[in-house]
């Protein structure tokens, strides 16, 4: 069997991080770059061949379009060429739900594309960023890896893009995913998938746009100022994703302020700042305009609209659609 040929493009992270101490609780992201990775993985004796590219080395909060694109263009660079069989991501944990997201809608599923971070930095006690990132390379030279989208590896367990969710502040079996929960199981000398590829040789589903349009999210909770509603929609948001209560709900008057931008334009998009749950249409999104965001949490509810509006889908009923889809 010919080894598999896995690139690895490198964005920083705690998996790239260090503390200078192995009890020290702060610590500095993206610290380590590809080269070193590489090394040490090689050292473990995987069966495959490693090259990379460093796309940035920073802690994930402050990922942006900038980055969004690079990794975009050398991921789907890798995914062109026929001497690369699988791509791995090493990227902070903070924003790997929307970055994973990003990219599952953006990229086709050819060969798989995976997202691995740590919740430890390299030099912590118990660190887990090798052993999850050996995890992730198991997983992206696997063929049956491919067809699934996006995927991310955290814990032993592999997540689909469109699940998965950083659930827990801290501790290592930090991610969770609703509502198929996780895909398969892996170490670094196993691979158990759960179900079969979804999406066989897809292209991508939108064009990733030079910009992605602004889209507010506004938190809703008791005796919430509606008036943001208003400024939101005056200083030229195209989107808004509601973090409602429950099951997507919201205060009357915030309910009635979001019908109002929905008039004037903006679609609004009824997402739970609960941490699992559906939020299914209701009668009053049909009068008010509004999209159910399904099993999307509000980050992720917000990369998928913005998407949407950068390709010119607007209309509820089409919004509401792609929100539907697997």
């Amino acid at each position: 069997m010919t080894q598999a040929k896995i690139h690895v493009l490198a964005t920083g992270g705690t998996i790239a991080g260090r503390a200078g101490s192995p009890v020290r609780r702060d610590y500095r992201p993206g610290q380590i770059g590809i080269e070193e990775f590489i090394a040490r993985i090689e050292s473990f004796g995987l069966d495959a061949r490693l090259t990379g590219s460093q796309i940035a080395n920073i802690g994930s909060e402050d990922i942006d379009m900038t980055v969004w694109r690079e990794l975009h263009a050398t991921a789907l660079a890798a995914i062109e060429n026929p001497e690369c069989d699988g791509i791995v991501i090493t990227h902070g944990t903070d924003t790997a739900e929307e970055t994973a997201l990003l990219l599952d809608q953006t990229l086709p599923t050819h060969k798989p594309v995976v997202l691995v971070g740590a919740m430890r930095p390299a030099d912590a006690v118990g660190s887990d960023g090798m052993r999850n990132f050996a995890n992730a390379v198991v997983v992206a030279r696997d063929r049956e890896a491919a067809g699934r989208g996006v995927l991310v590896v955290m814990g032993d367990l592999v997540h689909a893009a469109r699940d998965v969710r950083k659930a827990v502040t801290t501790g290592t079996k930090a991610f969770r995913s609703f509502p198929r929960g996780p895909i398969a199981a892996v170490t670094p000398t196993s691979l158990e998938w759960f179900a079969e590829p979804w999406r066989p040789a897809q292209e991508a589903r939108y064009p990733l746009p030079d910009e992605l349009p602004p889209v507010a999210i506004v938190h809703a909770c008791a005796a919430a100022d509606v008036e943001l509603v208003a400024l939101l929609v005056r200083h030229g948001t195209r989107g808004i994703v509601l973090a409602g209560m429950g099951e997507g709900n919201a205060p009357r008057r915030l309910r009635d302020a979001l019908a109002d931008a929905v008039r004037a334009g903006v679609p609004v998009v009824r997402s739970s700042r609960v941490d699992e749950g559906l939020v299914d249409r209701e009668p009053e999104d049909d009068n008010a305009g509004f999209v159910a965001a399904r099993a999307l949490g509000p980050a992720k509810a917000r990369i998928l609209l913005q998407l949407l509006l950068a390709n010119g889908i607007t209309d509820p009923a089409a919004i509401q659609a792609a929100f539907q889809r697997r």
